[in-house]
Order: structure tokens, then sequence, then C-alpha cells
């Protein structure tokens, strides 16, 4: 699966390893929803750190369609509001 990070690029992910980014996307929605702002960032940073980790970045030239787009690392709370549906960020 292709993964972009606003801002940042494209990652190659393996869907393996939807799982453990899925147990981070609960964990923030669950933050955003209580207005917990500081964990919402200590688990932002985790799960876009984990796509870095666990993903393969693609050249910088390359445009292939993302099947994930998660925002940036600043992103706000009103900002990633704007990205969510039923499921979070990540679908499933």
């Amino acid at each position: 699966m292709i993964v972009r990070v606003m801002g940042e690029g494209q990652v190659r992910l393996d869907d393996t390893h939807l799982a453990e980014l899925n147990k981070l996307d609960d964990e923030l929605l669950a933050e955003m929803e209580s207005g917990d702002g500081e964990g919402f960032r200590r688990t932002l940073t985790a799960l876009l750190d984990a796509v870095h980790r666990l993903g393969t970045p693609l050249p910088d030239d390359s445009l292939e369609p993302s099947e994930l787009i998660l925002p940036s690392p600043d992103a706000t709370l009103d900002e990633i509001r704007e990205l969510l549906n039923d499921d979070g960020l990540i679908p499933g």
C-alpha cells in the first residue's frame, strides 16, 4: 500500500502492518474525542513514526496513487477532524 504523509511524500508499506497502525489510529480517535491534546500529539507522532519505520520511502519524483493519506506531524486537531471518517484516519 502507498501512504502519503502530507508535506513529506509517500511511503510503501506492507499491508501486514495495518493492525499496528490501526491500534494507534484507534488511540488517536479516542484522544480527539476526549479532547486530550497532549495524548493526541503523542499518538500522532507515534503513528507517523511507525509509518516511517515500517515503510520504504518512495523517490521524491515518484507520484503513485495513495491508498492512505495521513496528516503532517504539525497538524492541528481541527485539521485532522476534517480528514477523519467513521473508522478514523485508517480504514478497517
